[in-house]
C-alpha cells in the first residue's frame, strides 16, 4: 500500500480524512488541496466530525469546501455533527451537493476496472478487550454512545454483506481497534471506539477500514485478522487528506 501513485487498472487510490471540524473561520483552509485531488486519488472518504458544532452555518462552510470536487466523495457523520440534533439536515445538504452519505448503508463505485464497495456507519463507544468501559455509568450521552457502538457494528456488517463488488471498504467515525488509539489516554479508550466494529470489518470481508475521532491517536493499525485500519483524523495525519493505494488481489 503506497501513497501518491497514479491509479492504473486493478488499483484504486483512496484519499481519506476525518475531523475537519469545519466552521466559518476555516473557510478555504482545505479547498486548494481538495480541488487537486483528481491528480492523486480516485475517491475521497470523509470519516465524520465534518462540522465543528453541528450547526447549519458550519455545514455551509463545509459544503463550500467540498462542493464540485473532481472525484466521488463518500462520507459518514461523526458525533459533533449531531451536537445540535441536525444530523439529518446536514446529510441532506451534503447529498444535495453530490456527497454519498452512508449510515448503515453502502455504495458501489466502478474505479479503474474495479467494483469498489464502501459501507459506512458513525459507530460509537463500546470498549475493547482489556479496555471494556462501563456502559451503565456516566451521562445519558455516554450511555447512548456505548449502546450505539455494538448496534452500529451490526449495521456495518449488514451493509458490507449487501455489497456485490470486488473489494469492500469500511468507513466509520469511531475506532474499530486499539492500535490506532495509541497516544490517547488509555482511560478513554472505551469511549473512542468498539471492538465489535472490527469484528464487523473482519466478518464482512472488508480489505481496508478508515476512521477518525481519535485526535491524539496513531495512523496505522490492523484488525484481529490483519485488515489494515487507518486513523485519518486531521489532527493525526496533519494534511488535507492521506492517499492509500489498494490493489485487487487478482492483479499483480
Amino acid at each position: 500500500m503506497a501513497s501518491g501513485i497514479e491509479g492504473t487498472s486493478g488499483r484504486v487510490r483512496i484519499a481519506a480524512v476525518g475531523d475537519l471540524h469545519m466552521r466559518e473561520s476555516m473557510r478555504g483552509h482545505f479547498r486548494p488541496a481538495l480541488l487537486d485531488l483528481g491528480a492523486h486519488a480516485d475517491v475521497l472518504l470523509l470519516a465524520g466530525d465534518l462540522t465543528n458544532g453541528g450547526t447549519l452555518r458550519d455545514t455551509d462552510a463545509l459544503c463550500a469546501e467540498i462542493e464540485g470536487l473532481p472525484i466521488p466523495v463518500v462520507a459518514v457523520l461523526g458525533n459533533h455533527d449531531h451536537d445540535r440534533r441536525l444530523g439529518y439536515r446536514i446529510s441532506v445538504q451534503l447529498n444535495d451537493i453530490g456527497v454519498h452519505m452512508l449510515d448503515g448503508t453502502a455504495i458501489a463505485l466502478t474505479v479503474n476496472g474495479i467494483r469498489l464497495g464502501i459501507a459506512g456507519v458513525m459507530g460509537g463507544s463500546g470498549g475493547f478487550p482489556g479496555h471494556p468501559g462501563n456502559p451503565a455509568e456516566g451521562s445519558v450521552e455516554h450511555r447512548q454512545r456505548f449502546r450505539r457502538g455494538p448496534a452500529d457494528a451490526v449495521r456495518l456488517r449488514a451493509a458490507l454483506d449487501s455489497l456485490d463488488c470486488d473489494m469492500r471498504i469500511a468507513l466509520m467515525h469511531f475506532a474499530p481497534v486499539v492500535d490506532t488509539l495509541v497516544g490517547e489516554d488509555p482511560k478513554i479508550y472505551p469511549g473512542l471506539g468498539c471492538q465489535d466494529l472490527a469484528d464487523a470489518v473482519d466478518g464482512g470481508g472488508a480489505v481496508f477500514a478508515v476512521h477518525g475521532h481519535a485526535h491524539g491517536g496513531t495512523e496505522f493499525g490492523r484488525t484481529p485478522t490483519g485488515v489494515e485500519v487507518r486513523n485519518v483524523s486531521y489532527a493525526v495525519i496533519r494534511a488535507a487528506y492521506r492517499v492509500y493505494e489498494l490493489t485487487h488481489p487478482g492483479n499483480p
